[in-house]
């Protein structure tokens, strides 16, 4: 174990930050890759096969990312026994917003009538969550506001292109949410690393209807509005990066992945998390696994596997929890969290 930090006389004490609540929602209707074949050429086997996924979920027409997000946070509120008007700071991750502004955090704060709140949002793509969680904990930590709300909340199945096979099958809907605090807690959140190379931006991006494509008739006829990917590129960079992400937070926090009880990874693939699971020389049994049931949810990803793992009684009050996740940007981000709740 690394020594504590001690700091200098007169220095200020940051608190520490815990995780009091978490949420989340799945929209009710189910894709199930039987339903993808009859869509696109591909089988169920090919799928499985390839990813680990069974079947995803898909939005109404009428639900957007704040009607989702607002959903789980109402459920991470409730388990913290906290009222709407206690948050003090809400911060959506999303790529897929109500619209380009307002931000989806200020939509969801007026869903849930939290009136004390300031919000925003953040776009790190599937890294978003661990992101939101790190410029919350910094904000209670340093005094800036007692009671955060994080939410990350995915409408991918609006931004997927159903006659490419490589990448309709691979994303779904939902979001999850957890209430960070400063509960005095001896360690909560232990340490964390985020990171991103913008070199690598073309690998996994939406290029159309920003200012560098701003939508039109061109754009949507070269269909620049659905996502585009490179699965191999996307493969190998994010299996190093969430290794060296790990590694470095667990180091931060002076742990070994022995130390560890449960892993969080970012659901993306099957064969990422394993791959994953072999350099870092965690048992399987430590990974909290559900991508067989909801595909790829970007930001919402970690989070609802937090939330299906506390819930599930998977994660205990003084279990050392790894966060990991990857996204488009590139970014990536890893956090380690001891558990306090019963």
């Amino acid at each position: 174990m690394n020594a504590p930090l001690i700091p200098p006389a007169g220095a200020r004490l940051l608190r520490t930050v815990s995780i009091a609540g978490t949420g989340a929602y799945i929209p009710e209707k189910v894709l199930t890759n039987a339903d993808l074949a009859r869509l696109v050429q591909t089988t169920d086997e090919w799928i499985v096969s390839r990813t680990g996924m069974k079947e995803r979920h898909m939005a109404r027409p009428d639900e957007a990312a704040s009607d989702m997000g607002a959903a789980a946070a109402r459920q991470a509120l409730a388990a913290a026994g906290l009222a709407p008007t206690e948050v003090g700071l809400i911060i959506c991750a999303s790529i897929t917003p109500d619209m380009p502004f307002p931000s989806t955090a200020c939509f969801v704060q007026r869903l849930l009538g939290a009136t004390n709140a300031y919000g925003f949002d953040i776009t790190a793509a599937c890294s978003g969550f661990i992101y939101a969680a790190e410029v919350a904990k910094n904000a209670i930590a340093t005094g800036s506001v007692d009671t955060a709300l994080i939410i990350g909340a995915e409408r991918l199945t609006g931004a997927v292109d159903w006659e490419d096979r490589t990448t309709c099958v691979l994303f779904g809907d939902g979001a999850g949410a957890a209430v960070l605090r400063a509960q005095g807690a001896p360690h909560g959140i232990r340490s964390s690393i985020l990171g991103s190379d913008g070199r690598l931006a073309e690998l996994l991006m939406l290029p159309g209807g920003g200012s560098r494509h701003p939508t039109s008739l061109e754009t949507i006829q070269q269909r620049l509005h659905y996502m585009k990917m490179s699965g191999r590129e996307v493969f190998k960079h994010a299996v190093t990066k969430m290794i060296e992400a790990a590694q470095t937070a667990l180091q931060r926090a002076g742990l070994t992945i022995d130390d560890v009880d449960v892993i969080i990874p970012h659901q993306a693939n099957l064969r990422i998390v394993e791959a994953i699971g072999q350099r870092l020389g965690a048992p399987k049994e430590k990974y909290f696994i559900n991508i067989e049931k909801y595909g790829n949810i970007s930001a919402a990803s970690v989070p609802v596997a937090l939330d299906e793992a506390v819930r599930a009684g998977r994660i205990k009050k003084g279990d050392t929890v790894l966060l990991i996740a990857f996204g488009g940007g590139f970014t990536w981000g890893s956090m380690v969290v001891e558990w306090d709740r019963d």
